[in-house]
């Protein structure tokens, strides 16, 4: 089984920054690509970033020139960098990866519980 767990979400006021970081850990064989979503009140959940194995990513475009999204293979570890946050910024931020465990070939999304991201004006 696979758990992702985020950390750093908060409240800040508007202009300001927050990183996320989201930990995967399990039977990991290979995480194919991570991403974050976030889900306002009253709105689908939306991808705001996503990232390869090899690196490579994409933004929402909401997002970009703000928000950079890395990875630590080693560490199955995600980041986002969230700059010049905004009120719209507000949402639950979860974290996602499609994961290959041990022993079975077949890769399957995992879903952390979500984060808290509060941006005052």
């Amino acid at each position: 089984q696979v758990q992702l767990v985020e950390s750093g979400g908060g409240l800040v006021q508007a202009g300001e920054s927050l990183r996320l970081s989201c930990v995967a850990s399990g039977s990991i064989f290979r995480i194919n690509t991570m991403g974050w979503y976030r889900q306002a009140p009253g709105l689908q959940r939306e991808l705001v970033a996503d990232i390869t194995y090899t690196g490579s990513s994409n933004y929402a475009d909401s997002v970009k020139g703000r928000f950079a999204i890395s990875r630590d293979n080693e560490k199955n570890t995600v980041y986002l960098q969230m700059n010049s946050l905004k009120p719209e910024d507000t949402a639950v931020y979860y974290c996602n990866a499609d994961v290959q465990v041990n022993w079975f070939p077949r890769s399957s999304y995992y879903w952390g519980q979500g984060t808290q991201v509060t941006v005052s004006s």
